[in-house]
């Protein structure tokens, strides 16, 4: 396959080349036209923000959560239990970027409508990084927030199995500059992804984010049988965000919670896992004039990139360090990990699709 040996520098590639790589690939699939166009829009926001975890690498996992059956190639999604500024969205085992996009597309409606709009969401699965979604509402002058839940990965504080999943948490706020203000965390630790992409890098992971199956910490990711919850020695406070965003997800919505949710990495891959998520966008505009919020916004971003760092460090605001990777990655391409580059050439042979430039053998 003429894929670099482990130690060379990656490839990387343009995003345009890699959208139509993967919309091409799960159309061959049998996607509709929605859950591909979805699905690929929410791997590169990842990838051009350098959320690699929640990019375009997750592409074969999904092809084959389509292939056999778990995710719904043509799903039916429809509006239920809506009053006033509320709504629940039924997504038909739609892939979780569909989900979302359209039940923050109707929060949207509804806050443009109401001031604000909150939609919880059953029937979903897996939607990638949460910030994709925010973002949609920050583009329609909204604050954007998200939340899903997922399967059991996560420890409790002080505990040794796995109870809640992942379970992200982001929020977008227009600033009236050229990015919106932007938080896209796991209540984790580090995202599982996170764990398989050391794998595939051959890396150590940090200290402190991943137990073995005792619930020992490790730092090998061959090891890593479940995740910390976010907060270290106060774990306590991810583990309680985390279960903020399972009441919101799923308790809300009535989808499954973690523990009752088949797991992502299968081994079966036919049936839904009905994940659930929540949205909710707030018009700045309801509360006082648009142009007001956003020069507050521009003060108060001003005063916290200007505040004294640390000797040899540098302050920035959640979501300059993404954005500067857009900027980057916009330039030189998206870098694909070796066992990217592997899983991409078989389904280029699977279904005739020609790789992207720059990953083209030879």
């Amino acid at each position: 396959m003429n894929l670099p040996p482990p130690g060379l520098s990656l490839p990387h590639v343009p995003a345009a080349g890699l959208a139509d790589f993967s919309v091409s690939v799960l159309a061959a699939v049998g996607v509709c036209a929605a859950s591909r166009k979805a699905a690929t829009a929410a791997m590169l926001h990842g990838s051009r923000l350098g959320i690699d975890s929640h990019g375009i690498r997750l592409l074969p996992h999904y092809v084959e959560a389509f292939s056999g059956g778990r995710l719904n190639k043509a799903p039916t999604l429809h509006l239920t239990n809506g009053f006033g500024a509320v709504a629940t969205l039924d997504a038909g085992d739609a892939h979780g970027a569909h989900a979302t996009y359209e039940g923050m597309e109707h929060a949207v409606r509804l806050a443009e409508r109401y001031g604000i709009g909150a939609v919880a969401i059953r029937r979903s699965s897996h939607f990638g990084p949460a910030g994709a979604f925010a973002v949609k509402a920050s583009e329609r002058g909204c604050i954007g927030i998200v939340m899903g839940n997922s399967d059991s990965f996560v420890r409790l504080h002080e505990g040794a199995e796995r109870f809640h999943g992942t379970n992200p948490i982001a929020m977008a706020a227009p600033s009236g500059g050229r990015h919106p203000w932007l938080l896209d965390m796991a209540t984790s630790a580090v995202p599982f992804n996170r764990v398989q992409l050391y794998r595939s890098l051959g890396r150590d992971l940090p200290a402190g984010v991943a137990s073995d199956e005792a619930g020992r910490d490790t730092k090998d990711p061959d090891l890593a049988e479940m995740l910390a919850p976010l907060g270290g020695a106060f774990g306590f406070k991810g583990a309680a965000l985390a279960g903020m965003a399972e009441i919101l997800s799923a308790g809300l919505s009535g989808a499954r919670f973690s523990p009752e949710i088949p797991p992502m990495g299968g081994p079966d891959y036919t049936t839904p896992r009905n994940l659930g998520a929540f949205v909710l966008a707030i018009r700045p505009d309801a509360f006082l004039p648009q142009g007001d919020f956003e020069a507050g916004m521009a003060r108060y971003l001003a005063a916290l990139r200007a505040s004294r760092p640390a000797i040899g460090a540098s302050v920035l605001a959640p979501g300059d360090r993404e954005w500067a990777e857009a900027d980057s990655r916009a330039a030189r391409g998206i870098p694909i990990d070796r066992d990217t580059q592997i899983a991409f050439h078989a389904l280029s042979q699977t279904y005739g699709i020609a790789l992207p430039a720059g990953l083209t053998a030879g």
